[in-house]
């Protein structure tokens, strides 16, 4: 097996470029993918750029590396020749090659892992990938890693700390965004850490208060639960720590999820908040109102608000027709925002 940390190097005008392949789920009723002037969708077929294509790894590994890159996990990036300090995540990648022993020739099977956590050895980053759900795990080319890249785009949509991916924010609202993202990387986003259970941050750190016991006792043998579903956390399987949760809470691989929506945090990205888990999404959702047009946090003191939801003033329109209806009657139905011509239509089909 070999551990790997790759990072691909991109120029950074190529940071926002869109590609145009057709929708997979309209299978020939959009004929590429074109970008809404401030929706996060096609203007032709209204599917998101995923259902088009995924982001490159190119795209992924830059946008990480923005988001970490004025952290104190600026480690896990690596700057990029030639863009100004502009850094890229540092991806681990873990390839695996096993012999095939046959009556004839050896062959070899090689399997890899798009992502793994970074500094563990080879038995225990295996230990972890095998703890985590098989339909989960980050194998080239399964859905596994199809979900790790879904996920990223959901729990860390870029425009939730770089203004440039925003449309439309006013100099004082980008003023806003930039002390909100500011703040949380200082005192709230993490990368999670993993280790054994016996042998790593926690002991480290309590070793720290028992430096100047002059009685030497024997050490008492630890059972270590982890902070979620409160089951014993085996001595030879890796766990996952989070530093700013405090290294007396750990978790098992599959338990590190988001307080929310209950989905494993990629990449370890995580975010801490009242004793509990949270991906940025909704951590964001937390602190501020999202827009339930073009997907985005609201930074403006004006926007509407119906039934829990929120939207930019400027995006308060008709899903179908773009109508504003501001002082207009509408119809929420689920997520679609109608008028009631347009509500009308569609009922009638």
């Amino acid at each position: 097996m070999e551990l790997s940390t790759g990072s691909q190097k991109m120029a950074v005008g190529q940071q926002g470029a869109e590609r145009a392949p057709p929708c997979v789920k309209c299978k020939g009723t959009c004929t590429g993918f074109q970008l809404h002037s401030w929706r996060k969708l096609c203007d032709l077929c209204r599917c998101p750029r995923e259902d088009h294509a995924l982001p490159t790894e190119v795209e992924e590994d830059y946008r990480i590396g923005h988001l970490l890159s004025d952290t104190s996990y600026s480690g896990l990036t690596a700057r990029m020749k030639g863009s100004d300090g502009a850094r890229v995540y540092k991806r681990n990648r873990m390839i695996i090659t096993n012999p095939i022993t046959s009556r004839k020739d050896p062959t070899f099977l090689t399997v890899t892992y798009e992502w793994a956590p970074p500094g563990l050895n080879q038995k225990l980053a295996m230990r972890y990938m095998e703890l985590i759900p098989k339909k989960l795990q980050p194998v080239a080319g399964t859905e596994g890693a199809h979900y790790r890249r879904l996920q990223l785009l959901k729990q860390l949509p870029a425009y939730d700390y770089d203004p440039q991916y925003c449309k439309g924010l006013s100099e004082g609202e980008k003023s806003v965004m930039e002390a909100f993202v500011k703040e949380y990387k200082e005192n709230v986003m993490g990368v999670a850490e993993v280790a054994l259970p016996c042998s790593a941050k926690q002991d480290e750190k309590e070793a720290n208060t028992t430096a100047n016991n002059t009685a030497e006792e024997p050490a008492e043998k630890k059972d270590y639960l982890c902070d979620l579903c409160q089951n014993l956390m085996p001595a030879d399987a890796p766990a996952v720590y989070a530093d700013r949760a405090g290294y007396k809470r750990q978790w098992h691989p599959a338990c590190f999820v988001c307080c929310q929506c209950r989905e494993p945090l990629v990449n370890l990205i995580y975010f801490w908040k009242g004793n509990r888990l949270w991906c940025g999404r909704h951590y964001c959702d937390s602190e501020r109102p999202r827009c339930n047009g073009c997907d985005e946090m609201i930074f403006s003191e004006r926007f509407q608000q119906y039934e829990g939801k929120s939207w930019h003033v400027e995006h308060f329109t008709c899903t179908s027709c773009e109508q504003s209806l501001i002082d207009k009657p509408f119809v929420l139905d689920g997520a679609l925002l109608l008028c009631t011509t347009c509500s009308s239509n569609r009922a009638a089909y």
